[in-house]
């Protein structure tokens, strides 16, 4: 499998460029996704992929991280502003 749409380069910008950090956050928001349609059995949209969801949300910039808590939450100095 791989990522057509969006295209990586646009999510890697969004991502500072991390591939991992861009995983973590793709794959925590189509955990969401997957809960929130648990229940919802009927209303699943037919052919769209939670992964592909959770793409499209972070190249839209709906999802987004916090720069200096991930710093922090990996152990790196956090350069102040």
């Amino acid at each position: 499998m791989s990522v057509v749409k969006p295209c990586i380069d646009d999510l890697l910008e969004k991502t500072d460029h991390n591939r991992f950090l861009l995983a973590s956050l793709a794959s925590k928001r189509a955990c969401d996704i997957n809960s929130m349609l648990r229940g919802q059995h009927n209303r699943v949209l037919s052919g769209a992929d939670t992964i592909s969801m959770a793409m499209d949300e972070i190249v839209d910039g709906d999802i987004s991280y916090d720069e200096a808590r991930y710093e922090k939450a990996l152990g790196h100095k956090v350069a102040e502003a």
